[in-house]
C-alpha cells in the first residue's frame, strides 16, 4: 500500500506530504570539501609538488616563451619611455635603444641601464671633444685675425 503510494507520489505536493508524515526522509546534501585542495595549493605556492615528475606539459605550455618575451619587452619599453620623458636620454638614443630592445639585444633591465650609461658617457666624451676642437678653432681664428690686423697696420704705415 505504502509502496504504491510512493510510486504514485509524483507531484511535489505529494512528496512534501509524505515527508511531513515521516514516511520518507530527505537525504543530506553531499559535501564536496575543497579544504585539501586549498592546502595543496598553499603548498604549491611555496614550491612543493612541482618537480619534474609532476609536470605534464612542456615548459612552453606551462609558461609560454611569448608571455616571457612580452613581459620583458614591456619592462624595457616602460623604462625607455620614463627616461625619455624625464629628459635623461634624448630621442635619438631612445629610438636606437628601442629598436635594440625589439631586436632582443637586452636580456633584462640591468643590461639596458648599463648600455644607456655607456651611450651617455660616449656622447658626453664626443661632446667634450667637439667643444675642445671648436675652442681650438676659435683661438686659431682669433690668432689669424690678430695677425691679419697687424699686417694690415704694417702695410698702412
Amino acid at each position: 500500500n505504502e509502496i504504491n503510494e510512493f510510486s504514485l507520489a509524483n507531484p511535489r505536493r505529494n512528496i512534501a506530504r509524505l515527508e511531513k508524515d515521516g514516511l520518507i526522509m530527505k537525504k543530506p546534501t553531499v559535501v564536496h570539501s575543497r579544504s585539501r585542495v586549498r592546502e595543496r595549493n598553499l603548498a604549491k605556492a611555496k614550491g612543493r609538488h612541482t618537480g619534474t615528475g609532476k609536470r605534464r606539459g612542456t615548459a612552453n605550455a606551462r609558461l609560454p616563451f611569448k608571455v616571457l618575451w612580452m613581459r620583458r619587452v614591456r619592462v624595457l619599453r616602460r623604462l625607455l619611455h620614463k627616461m625619455r620623458d624625464a629628459k635623461k636620454i634624448d630621442k635619438h638614443i631612445y629610438h636606437a635603444l628601442y629598436l635594440h630592445a625589439k631586436g632582443n639585444q637586452f636580456k633584462n633591465k640591468r643590461v639596458l641601464l648599463e648600455t644607456i650609461h655607456t651611450m651617455k658617457s660616449e656622447q658626453a666624451k664626443a661632446k667634450a671633444l667637439a667643444d675642445q676642437a671648436e675652442a681650438k678653432k676659435s683661438r686659431a681664428r682669433a690668432r689669424l685675425a690678430k695677425r691679419a690686423s697687424r699686417e694690415a697696420k704694417k702695410s698702412d704705415q
